[in-house]
Order: C-alpha cells, then sequence, then structure tokens
C-alpha cells in the first residue's frame, strides 16, 4: 500500500500521512524499511525527503531522465544568494539577511523564493517587534537531493568542489587546518533538534 501511495504522488508524503491511508495498526516505519530494503540496487529508490518519503530515480541513473528536465530560468545573484543565507542560518530574518549580504533585501526576491517553495515563513522571534524567520522547505531539500539542511556542504566540501577561495573564510585565523574550521561543532551549531 505504501508502495502505491508513493508512487502515485509526485509531492513527499509525510510519515503521518502514510499512516492516515493504512489500516489500524500498520508499522509505517517498519514498512518504509522494507521498502528502502527492496528498492536497493534497483532503477527507483524510496529516499527520505525532511519528514516526508518520495519515490526518486536511482543518482547513477540520473542520466536517463535528461531529456524529461525543463530547464526553468536562473536565479539572480540577489535570489541565490538570500537562498544559501537561509538555508545556512535558518531560522533567519529578514534584518539578518541584509546584515550578512550587506544590502537590502528586495521584497521580489523572497516572493520567488516563496513562489518556488523553497522557502517559508518559520516562528516569530521572541525579540523586539517579534520579527518574522524564513526557513527552506521540504520542496527545496526534495530539488536538491536532501534528507535535511544538516546535509548541505561544509567549508571544506565547497573548497574541494572549487566554489570558494583558498585564502579562507574571513575572519578565522590563518593556519587552521580544514578539519578545525569547519569541525564537529561548525554546520550542527547553526540547527536544534
Amino acid at each position: 500500500m505504501i508502495e502505491a501511495i508513493l508512487f502515485a504522488t509526485a509531492e513527499p508524503v509525510s510519515s503521518a500521512e502514510l499512516a492516515k491511508r493504512l489500516p489500524e495498526g500498520c508499522d509505517v516505519g517498519e514498512a518504509l524499511a522494507l521498502l528502502r530494503a527492496r528498492y536497493q540496487g534497483r532503477g527507483v529508490r524510496v529516499v527520505r525527503v525532511g519528514d516526508a518519503w518520495a519515490m526518486r530515480t536511482a543518482p547513477d541513473l540520473g542520466w536517463l531522465m535528461h531529456s524529461e528536465i525543463v530547464e526553468t530560468r536562473r536565479l539572480s545573484r540577489a535570489a541565490t544568494e538570500t537562498l544559501a543565507i537561509i538555508a545556512y542560518h535558518q531560522p533567519v530574518t529578514r534584518a539578518e539577511i541584509e546584515e550578512i549580504r550587506g544590502v537590502s533585501l528586495s521584497r521580489g526576491t523572497i516572493d520567488q523564493l516563496m513562489e518556488l517553495d523553497w522557502i517559508r515563513f518559520g516562528r516569530r522571534r521572541m525579540t523586539p517587534g517579534r520579527p518574522l524567520t524564513f526557513m527552506v522547505t521540504e520542496g527545496f531539500l526534495d530539488h536538491f537531493g536532501l534528507e535535511s539542511p544538516r546535509d548541505l556542504p561544509g567549508v571544506k566540501e565547497l573548497r574541494d568542489a572549487g566554489l570558494l577561495d583558498s585564502r579562507g573564510m574571513p575572519g578565522v585565523q590563518q593556519g587552521l587546518d580544514d578539519d578545525e574550521i569547519d569541525g564537529s561543532e561548525g554546520q550542527t551549531e547553526l540547527f536544534e533538534d
């Protein structure tokens, strides 16, 4: 039954939604584990997307779907920077985004990211003015093939991919090796369980 539900839906389905659709007493977690094992090494995989589950093409066969991919417009530099700040610093307020970027944030940038369903409103901060925060959505995680925001690449991975200068991060002492820069506390400090 879970296989049929996941096969028929384009969007990831939460464990709670799966439990609602199954007969009473079914163990959704065990059924998902068995289903994942059944699809191991095949052309389709059962993957976790945030708190939800979906069927996706196996990564090694993704090239077969290349002709099926719809090329959409590229994000502007401002939208890309804003999305990266939200992903790495969530939950983050508009003022914090502007402070990190060093320029004011256009309403259109936030609207575009919300329209793509890559960001959403988070909780209000318990500070004066109670500003709204922004967080990434399961749609963002699904699009980039991430299970959770903790799976985002760290400084070392970004450097190895050539996306960061080898000069180092601003404000970090030179002479530290990569493990000391993004060590065990690095990215995990950004997220609370």
